[in-house]
């Protein structure tokens, strides 16, 4: 059994994958095989239409398949955004027909939620290596302003022709490489997290993600010259990640504090030059931000910390309150997200004198582990830059004073325990940032 058909034995909304060139002809036999005896209703946005959706329309057609006329976006603005759920969901609600979408993140999204609400499953046929949300349960929208997740089953089936991703805009492979660089702190984040008792390990789902993403990573150069065979390996990486979420029913497998830099942007609306950053891209400066913060943890002497001097210092929960109304200004809608989340991975002092002497009793084989885990904070760099990728906060138009700010916020953004938790409670991340920040730092704030 290969690496996809494991995985497949432990999804729980996906049944049928099928990567490789020239195989856009298996979207028709994939359609028969999960939908048999249903219509077809090809989804893609214009360039998408170019690339692959008319030939996907036609393949299906000489296949015998009966199908509703397709529904090409033409907006060049398109985006993941309520009002084309509305129109999409118009376009299901008058036909029983299954959406066959084309395309990568948006037209992913959007078919997935409408699908959705219209009592129904999707496939997809790829035509970018631009993220790890293909596979994964729920669909990244803006609704009244705000990105937010809603909840709504990934594809049953998804076919991907490396050929087309590999000639899709450099910006998309440089977003998944990005993207799935990710994996790496975030891995260690879960060692962390297990270690001391908030999430533990999930085996299966971890090797599904790690087994192999050294090698989809080794040659950012080729992935973004187009090289069809790094091209597919990053794909499927990407695209195993889906499945371990899909196995966990939680993005913990694929996602740790780099993650929770980009939950924060989102939530403020991050723009560069006027418009939306990626995922991948606002991911990528997480994913430096999270491996600066490991390898410190890595020269910290954990095996002496002073476990009673962090539990004497440790806030009650009325104290932790105050903080988060005053670091969010009263923003109504951060704090909201603020104290719910932060709710969820508080411990009391007990909690947390637990927690640290599990850290310490664990660390040196932990320690062994997590140095093995990640790639070196310089190589990540030069990595993002050799794929094309932003690897400075300024490229995404994330200034260092605002970098710093953000790195405050991240203990109170998400319930998920990582590295910055770790500082968070050891009482070293005013420490930490000063090096990071201050005089001669990497993100030095002149």
């Amino acid at each position: 059994m290969n690496k996809i058909e494991s995985a497949l034995s432990r999804t729980t909304d996906t049944k049928s994958l099928v990567i490789g060139a020239d195989t856009l002809p298996e979207a028709a036999v994939m359609f028969r095989e999960l939908f048999a005896g249903r219509r077809a209703l090809v989804v893609a946005d214009r360039n998408t239409w170019r690339v692959a959706g008319e030939a996907v329309h036609r393949i299906l057609s000489d296949a015998g398949i009966a199908q509703d006329e397709p529904h090409v976006f033409t907006d060049p603005a398109l985006y993941a955004e309520w009002s084309y759920v509305e129109q999409l969901d118009g376009v299901l609600a008058a036909t029983d027909a299954v959406p066959v979408a084309v395309g990568s993140g948006v037209i992913n999204d959007l078919s997935k939620l409408c699908s959705h609400h219209n009592g129904r499953r999707y496939m997809i046929v790829g035509t970018a290596a631009s993220m790890d949300g293909y596979t994964a349960y729920g669909a990244s929208i803006t609704k009244d302003g705000n990105k937010q997740t809603f909840d709504c089953p990934a594809p049953l089936g998804m076919v991907l022709d490396p050929t087309i991703a590999a000639a899709a805009p450099e910006r998309l492979s440089a977003s998944g490489y990005a993207d799935l660089i990710a994996k790496i702190p975030a891995g260690a984040d879960w060692m962390l997290a297990d270690a001391v008792g908030s999430e533990a390990m999930d085996d299966f789902a971890f090797s599904v993600v790690q087994d192999g993403l050294r090698d989809a990573l080794c040659d950012p150069e080729g992935v973004r010259a187009g090289n069809v065979a790094k091209v597919e390996q990053l794909a499927e990486g990407l695209l195993l990640s889906g499945f371990a979420m899909q196995a966990t029913q939680s993005s913990r497998p694929a996602s740790g504090a780099e993650h929770q830099f980009s939950h924060l942007w989102d939530m403020e609306h991050l723009k560069f030059n006027g418009a939306s950053v990626s995922h991948g891209f606002k991911v990528g400066i997480g994913t430096l931000a999270s491996t600066a913060f490991l390898e410190m943890l890595l020269e910290a002497p954990v095996d002496q910390l002073d476990v009673e001097r962090c539990v004497a210092a440790w806030k009650p929960w009325s104290d932790v309150e105050r903080d988060i109304r005053r670091i969010f200004n009263d923003d109504a809608e951060f704090v909201a997200r603020g104290l719910v989340e932060t709710k969820n991975k508080y411990v009391g002092r007990e909690g947390l004198r637990d927690q640290l002497e599990r850290l310490k009793k664990a660390w040196p084989e932990l320690s062994e582990r997590i140095r093995a885990q990640i790639i070196p904070f310089g190589e990540v760099r030069r990595r993002l830059q050799l794929v094309g990728a932003p690897y400075e906060p300024e490229q995404i138009g994330v200034s260092r004073e605002h970098f710093l700010e953000s790195f405050r916020k991240i203990p109170y953004m998400r319930s998920r325990y990582t590295v910055v938790d770790v500082a968070f409670r050891c009482g070293w991340m005013e420490q930490w940032l000063d090096r990071l920040f201050g005089k001669g730092g990497i993100w030095e704030v002149r």
